[in-house]
């Protein structure tokens, strides 16, 4: 009787050893031989699920942010309605989100490793284009609606302005992931934290006056 294969389980495997690959040696390593080889796997087997390398980086691209998606949407149904929380409870809350965005631990951080080769590797393969635009509004969307709900909420300091702000934390953002995955022992995980905690709790506070 022949050995019956779970499709979705095989993939995952495939794209765990995308993520390996990727993290450990960088995007332009990870062909369909090296993928097979690192998931224990002859390239037949690969072949099988993926017919080009193309279409195997597009789905690790596609499986990283579903990934990401769903444990956002987890943290915004447990969070629910930010005011019936006191102000410092919805900053925490916050920040604890959109921590989600940043390489807090092996996950994330392997995460936002993919993520940023992905994106320079779509700077000049408009295969990758999409994907990388899709990240790139999704991240601002979600801080919009964050610091959205947080001005609906009275928690956003007085004359904070959303679009504006939600520019400035996407850049804070991109950037702590930037430093922290090239340059691991400048940025940690707790000055992310750390920076991204201070940040919400200076949206809190009135905006400064115009010069």
């Amino acid at each position: 009787m022949p050995k019956l294969v779970d499709r979705e389980a095989r993939r995952r495997d495939v794209i765990d050893a995308v993520f390996r690959i990727v993290v450990r040696d960088g995007l332009q390593r990870a062909s369909l031989r090296t993928v097979a080889d690192e998931a224990a796997l002859n390239i037949g087997s690969v072949r099988h699920y993926f017919a080009s390398q193309q279409e195997l980086m597009r789905f690790a691209m596609e499986s990283m942010l579903e990934r990401v998606t769903a444990r956002l949407t987890r943290r915004v149904d447990r969070i629910g309605a930010l005011a019936g929380h006191p102000v410092a409870e919805q900053l925490r809350l916050t920040a604890d989100l959109l921590g989600e965005l940043l390489p807090l631990d092996d996950l994330r951080r392997a995460e936002v490793t993919v993520f940023l080769d992905f994106t320079t590797a779509a700077r000049t393969d408009p295969a990758f284009a999409d994907l990388s635009r899709k990240a790139a509004t999704g991240t601002r969307t979600l801080i919009h609606h964050v610091l959205a709900r947080l001005a609906g909420s009275g928690a956003l300091g007085p004359g904070r302005d959303v679009p504006a702000e939600t520019e400035r934390l996407a850049a804070l953002i991109d950037g702590l992931c930037l430093t922290a995955v090239l340059h691991p022992s400048v940025v940690t995980p707790a000055h992310c934290s750390g920076t991204l905690r201070a940040h919400l709790a200076e949206l809190a506070t009135p905006a400064p006056a115009a010069p």
